[in-house]
């Protein structure tokens, strides 16, 4: 048996075991990828629609628990603050808040953030609070200005846990540390 006639029965065997599958035609399987297609993007714009209707926004708000520094809203340490009202947060929105740090430290020290005490405790799972500070060394009675920044997911899962927990508002302890 020559080369060639090999390589066109292995060939047509494969296509054999290819062919069983039921005939489609191009128009039934034209409607089937239209339709995946089409529930795909419908859930993503089903889950945004909802939460702008729904007015899917929640207040929220954070207590300030420092260690070794103290917060105020302003550069002159006027205003002290323990609170802050994030506002409501909406499907992967963000907000920022802009606060001062003054160090009551005797020692040069750099900062550490950390949240706990979620209210409810499964929603730090859909949130992220960062800030601006690149661990720069604090001098005893220095201020220094820190932007922190809430963002929220924008997930389908986050609107989903919205809705079935019947969230009407969150917070959380934010505590900036001095080391």
């Amino acid at each position: 048996m020559s080369l060639n006639r090999i390589a066109r029965l292995e060939v047509s065997s494969i296509h054999k075991k290819f062919i069983i599958v039921p005939h489609v035609s191009r128009k039934t399987l034209l409607t089937i990828v239209v339709a995946v297609v089409a529930t795909i993007t419908g859930s993503s714009i089903v889950s945004v629609i909802l939460s702008t209707i729904t007015g899917l926004q929640i207040p929220s708000f954070g207590t300030i628990k420092a260690v070794g520094v103290e917060a105020y809203w302003d550069k002159n340490i006027e205003n002290r603050t323990m609170r802050i009202d994030w506002g409501t947060i909406g499907l992967g929105s963000q907000q920022d808040v802009t606060i001062y740090i003054r160090s009551i430290s005797n020692v040069d020290t750099t900062l550490h953030l950390n949240t706990t005490d979620w209210i409810p405790a499964e929603i730090s799972q859909y949130l992220t609070l960062l800030w601006n500070y690149d661990d720069e060394t604090i001098h005893p009675r220095d201020i220094i200005q820190i932007t922190l920044t809430l963002s929220a997911s924008s997930s389908y899962s986050f609107f989903e846990y919205l809705i079935t927990n019947a969230v009407k508002s969150f917070s959380f302890d934010i505590q900036i540390n001095a080391d």
